[in-house]
């Protein structure tokens, strides 16, 4: 996204220049940590930042501490017929609740690299929730945003160029027993439960 600088004021629809910048609305389905997991998670970040000084990045809240488990895409509005669309598929996947262990930090390339939290493998309930729940969100006509592969991750912070090079983490044990529908303003610190 580029800044517009003053001398190019962005015009609205009558040629005025008091357009505020275009809302992006972000929908995707999530496991959210419960408060035990949250705390762990914050206790490995904030240990993760005492151990890298060096290390300028954007620490993520823990409120909104989350692992993506399907996107659903950007829009203009926030999409009442994607939102239904999507919890009447989620009502048709289901999975046993688990055990997700994440015990390594890493980044993830990009503009600002993430910096995120990880387990060595991928839980076989965890791999099978995800592949249930891209199957129903494809059959409910919202497959175009859906990615091929999955790597579960936690985002702690996004550095400013730099990347973390793996580093291991008191080991965060996570009982999964819920995924939920998260609608979020691009730009805004808080996000919105749709539907758990």
């Amino acid at each position: 996204m580029h800044s517009h600088s003053t001398e190019h004021p962005q015009l609205d629809l009558l040629g005025g220049t008091d357009a505020r910048p275009a809302e992006l609305h972000r929908l995707f389905f999530a496991l959210l940590p419960n408060e035990a997991a949250r705390g762990q998670l914050a206790r490995a970040a904030a240990a993760l930042r005492a151990s890298h000084p060096g290390l300028r990045a954007r620490w993520v809240h823990p409120a909104r501490y989350h692992a993506t488990l399907h996107f659903l895409g950007n829009h203009a509005t926030l999409r009442q017929d994607v939102v239904d669309a999507a919890v009447l598929a989620a009502g048709r996947s289901s999975a046993p609740a688990f055990e997700w262990t994440l015990c390594g930090a890493a980044s993830f390339r990009g503009r600002q690299p993430p910096c995120v939290l990880r387990g060595p493998s991928v839980p076989e309930a965890l791999q099978q929730l995800w592949q249930d729940l891209r199957h129903v969100l494809t059959l409910a006509g919202q497959g175009r945003y859906l990615e091929r592969s999955f790597t579960p991750h936690v985002t702690v912070a996004y550095s400013q160029h730099e990347l973390l090079d793996d580093t291991p983490i008191e080991p965060v044990r996570w009982m999964v027993d819920e995924f939920a529908l998260i609608h979020s303003v691009v730009g805004r610190p808080d996000y919105q439960v749709l539907a758990r």
